[in-house]
């Protein structure tokens, strides 16, 4: 079967579309066709959206030993979660668990999208998301994203800028 080409859309109706919508920040919506199989959501996502994997940006849920906290990072790095604990006012943290993490979100796990959370966390943004005028993250369903410029971003989540990844 021929997979769907990404495509903008009105897109689905999610807590991120409808948290987005309330505050007047603009974002387009991004539809493409998740492929069950996949296991990488953010080489999917940016492989099917055809932008380089920079711009794609994934969200990832840290409990630390001051509570729970949001790092947004590129698909194609990894978080250095002790920068994160410290910018989170932690000494401690390590990766939420997966039931936890959807629990608090209101998400599934490759559909997790900083926007529109169960639970409102402390968020920070990686600071390579400065260098693109727009950057894409999950919009609240696998093979659903959102583009959206980083200062409209942490404006969505009250969120602040680091460096979170590791190198």
């Amino acid at each position: 079967m021929a997979k769907k080409a990404a495509r903008a859309s009105a897109g689905p109706s999610t807590a991120a579309t409808l948290a987005l919508a309330k505050a007047g920040i603009p974002f387009v919506p991004h539809v493409y066709e998740h492929d069950a199989a996949a296991t990488d959501f953010g080489a999917e996502a940016a492989r099917e959206l055809g932008v380089e994997p920079a711009r794609v940006f994934k969200t990832l849920m840290v409990e630390t030993d001051a509570g729970f906290g949001i790092g947004i990072l590129s698909v194609r790095d990894q978080l250095d979660v002790k920068a994160l604990a410290g910018e989170l006012g932690a000494k401690r943290a390590a990766m939420a668990d997966k039931a936890v993490a959807e629990r608090k979100s209101g998400y599934v796990v490759g559909g997790i999208s900083p926007i529109g959370q169960k639970t409102r966390l402390p968020t920070v943004l990686d600071e390579a998301a400065r260098e693109f005028g727009t950057i894409f993250v999950s919009g609240g369903r696998r093979g659903f994203d959102l583009e959206i410029a980083p200062g409209d971003l942490l404006r969505a989540v009250d969120g602040r800028v680091s460096r979170i990844r590791r190198g």
